[in-house]
């Protein structure tokens, strides 16, 4: 199958699962779905190709994670797919454990750095660039999420923070959440190497979280509250990544995203 030629794509979590996004939103048009393709690292998730504002995006659900298939590999199928897509501005979201003791849970943030505690590193497509992660997170989608999120939401908006990456599927225990405290204000599972790949395919990338509880050790937290911001809130942040979409150019950049890609020092071995 070929594989469209879009601007724009949308890593769905777990904030937009429960609304099958972006099926229930009236704005959207769903071009096709049930898009799977073949890649060097097994088969994609399933992708939806949409259009909103006559700007076309891909999408998927929860970051391509699925039984059988490693995290890694989840990531290197969506973003060798977005490569060969010509994918310029990707936005991801999702919920969030809170480090940081001043922040509750269905407060929303846009992290502007992160800290990557987990051991999924060594994930790339080619090895072919050095990835400069200054700015890994793009300033320009992260003031279009604030804009964004400020015309939906009347709680608290965090425009920077620093998110502290972890594997799962399990949540963290009270001593390494005790080891982060005071390095990152978030805890979650998805930003890397999601960040690492869109830096390798020249694109822009940027996060909305939003905090569903507290991390082992700040407090103790309900799973029923987790379930109910999961539910409740989904509408919320669908509407704030296609308001984005709506208002954002795919080329005009003010950004240094793509020149933050070197061509790598290491020839030999990847030539």
């Amino acid at each position: 199958m070929n594989i469209p030629n879009v601007d724009f794509a949308i890593i769905g979590g777990s904030g937009t699962l429960s609304s099958n996004f972006p099926k229930n939103f009236a704005d959207v048009e769903i071009l096709e779905e049930n898009l799977f393709f073949d890649t060097p690292y097994g088969k994609s998730p399933a992708f939806r190709l949409c259009s909103v504002d006559g700007k076309k995006f891909l999408t998927c659900k929860m970051h391509g994670w699925r039984s059988g298939v490693t995290r890694a590999d989840s990531s290197r199928q969506i973003f060798w797919t977005f490569r060969k897509a010509g994918i310029k501005r990707i936005l991801s979201e999702g919920g969030v454990g809170t480090i940081n003791h001043l922040l509750n849970p269905r407060d929303l943030m846009i992290p502007d750095d992160y800290l990557d505690m987990s051991t999924r590193k060594d994930v790339q497509l080619d090895g072919k660039y050095l990835l400069i992660m200054r700015e890994a997170l793009c300033p320009e989608l992260r003031k279009k999420l604030l804009t964004a999120a400020k015309k939906f939401f009347n709680g608290r908006i965090f425009e920077r923070g620093i998110y502290a990456v972890t594997d799962g599927r399990h949540f963290e225990s009270p001593a390494e959440i005790a080891m982060i405290k005071g390095h990152a204000d978030i805890v979650g599972q998805s930003l890397a190497p999601e960040v690492y790949l869109a830096r390798e395919i020249g694109a822009c990338y940027a996060n909305l979280s939003f905090v569903v509880n507290y991390g082992e050790g700040i407090r103790v937290w309900s799973h029923e509250v987790m379930k109910n911001i999961f539910f409740d809130d989904a509408q919320l942040i669908g509407n704030i990544l296609l308001d984005v979409i709506k208002n954002t150019a795919a080329d005009k950049k003010s950004c240094q995203c793509l020149s933050l890609r070197k061509e790598t020092l290491l020839k030999e071995i990847y030539d």
